[in-house]
Parts: structure tokens; sequence; C-alpha cells
């Protein structure tokens, strides 16, 4: 990935957050027809693995040792030149895009066993389940029919070999321009702009702290 300095992202407490509250990633390798991607759940488990699951026709699958790249989508969002002070002081300025990125790669183990396979189903149900008024869980449906779904899912586990983060969030502005990027998003209150804001923030706080 093109990674600028300004936008290079090494500290893995803040990679692991971005994993931890945007999982669906997506999971990149080179197969038999060409470069394949799958889009699958994943959970960090301590700070070296990812684990998930993929229906039996999935190729990942069949992709044991396999050589993966796996990332991972945070908040994003257009920004527009007129948000920035120094446009209207001498408009050179351009539009870009704010964004926040994991990539991580490694080596993919298919996994067979029920147990882990049963354990990793009621960890990501439970988590995911948190919110809702009256949380389900696995154990909520029959037996049969759960024994019957595992047999058609295999679990994945991928020992992460390196991981880089790219967030991009006007780091390479003044100040004023940075400030102006967050009135603007609060304005706009789209899709993910709180979100993108809150993303700013937090480096603007590690920045000055």
């Amino acid at each position: 990935m093109y990674l600028p300095k300004s936008f290079q992202e090494t500290r893995s407490d803040v990679l692991h957050a971005l994993i931890r509250d945007y999982p669906f990633a997506t999971i990149v390798m080179h197969g038999d027809n060409g470069l394949a991607a799958n889009h699958v759940p994943l959970e960090l488990v301590g700070d070296a693995s990812l684990h998930g699951h993929v229906a039996r026709g999935n190729e990942l699958s069949k992709a044991d040792g396999a050589q993966v790249l796996v990332i991972f989508h945070g908040a994003d969002g257009y920004v527009s030149p007129n948000w920035y002070p120094s446009k209207h002081e001498t408009g050179r300025e351009v539009p870009t895009w704010n964004y926040a990125v994991v990539h991580a790669h490694g080596r993919l183990r298919v996994v067979e066993d029920h147990t882990w396979l049963r354990g990793l189903l009621e960890r990501l149900t439970d988590r995911h389940e948190a919110s809702q008024p009256k949380p389900w869980h696995v154990g909520d449906a029959p037996e049969d029919h759960i024994e019957k779904m595992l047999r058609l899912i295999v679990g994945i586990d991928i020992a992460i070999e390196r991981i880089e983060g790219k967030f991009k969030l006007s780091q390479n502005h003044p100040d004023a321009n940075r400030a102006g990027v967050l009135r603007g998003l609060a304005e706009r209150d789209g899709r993910r702009d709180a979100e993108l804001a809150a993303l700013m923030q937090q480096a603007e706080e590690r920045r000055h702290g």
C-alpha cells in the first residue's frame, strides 16, 4: 500500500482498536484462478491471530497454508476544499478523501476442530448480539440445527506476520485546516462522518498529548 510517512500508523493499540471496531474484513489471496477476495467478519485474538469461519464451498476452506492479506476498513469520508480556511485565502486547495485502514499479512490455517469452531461462533454471536434488547445465543437454537450448521462451515485462523496502518486524517494540513474539516464533518453529518471526526480528534489528542 502507498504509505506516506505522515499517514503511517504503527502503534499496535491503535491498529487493534480499528480491527475490533470494524471487524468485517476483506481477505485477499492468490488462488488457482488468480487473485481472489472474500469478505468475512473476524475476531482479533490476543495480538497475533485473526479467527473466523467460512462455508465449506468457499475457496478459503481449501487454502490451508496460504499467504493472505487481510484488509480492515475504518471510517472514511470526502473532504471538501471549502472546509479549509487556506482555500478561502489562496484558492490553492483541492478535494481529498480521509480514511483509516489496517492491513494484516499472514498465513491461513483451516480449522476443522468442532470445539474450536463452536467456541468461536458463541463468542462472535455474544459480541454482536450484546446491544440487542434480548440477545440471541447459539444455545437458543435447537441443538440438531446447530450441529447441522457446524458441518457446513470450517474455521480459519490467520497468524499475523506483519501489520500496518494508514490513517489519512489531514495530518499534512495546518491546524486551522484540520479544525475546518472537523467543522465540515459536523455540519454535513453524513454516513460515518461522526466516526471519521472522532478518529481525527483522537489523532489530534495523540499529537498534542
